[in-house]
C-alpha cells in the first residue's frame, strides 16, 4: 500500500469516525496531492511527522516575532492560541475544531497568509498537506 494511499485512507477513517473533515476538506488535499506531485514526480503522500516538523520548527525567514507557527499557535494544537495582538485562536487540532478546515477558501487564506509571516513565502503544496495531515492526527 503506497503513502498516499494510507494517508488518504487515514484522514478518511478520521473523517468517517469522528466526522471531523467534510467534502470540501477532502478535495482541498486531492488538490494538494495533485500539486505537489506536478511539483514533484516522486511525491508519496503527506505526512504528518512532517507536517508537525513544520509547526514546530523556528524557519527564522518571515517576520522576527513569528519564527515558528508555535509563536501563535503553541505547542499543543488542542490548545488555544493568541495572536501578537493578543486575540485568541481556536485549536487548531481536528479533534477540538472539527470544522476549522471544511471552508477551502479560509484554508487558503490563512495558510497564505501565515506562511509568509512564518516562512517569509507561500507553503507548498505539500507543506499544506503535511501540515494538515498532522492536524487530524491531533
Amino acid at each position: 500500500m503506497n503513502c498516499k494511499f494510507r494517508a488518504l485512507a487515514l484522514l478518511c477513517s478520521l473523517a468517517a469516525s469522528a466526522g471531523a473533515l467534510s467534502a470540501p476538506s477532502a478535495a482541498l488535499l486531492d488538490r494538494y496531492a495533485a500539486e505537489a506531485r506536478a511539483a514533484d514526480p516522486a511525491f508519496a503522500g503527506f505526512s504528518a511527522a512532517r507536517g508537525e516538523a513544520l509547526h514546530r520548527t523556528r524557519h527564522g525567514l518571515g517576520k522576527p516575532d513569528t519564527p515558528a507557527c508555535t509563536a501563535c499557535h503553541g505547542e499543543n494544537a488542542r490548545a488555544s492560541g493568541q495572536t501578537r495582538s493578543g486575540k485568541t485562536i481556536e485549536p487548531m487540532a481536528v479533534s477540538v475544531t472539527a470544522t476549522r478546515y471544511t471552508d477551502p477558501a479560509k484554508v487558503e487564506k490563512w495558510f497564505k497568509r501565515n506562511c509568509a509571516e512564518v516562512l517569509g513565502r507561500e507553503c507548498s503544496a505539500r507543506e499544506k498537506g503535511d501540515w494538515l495531515a498532522w492536524m487530524t492526527t491531533q
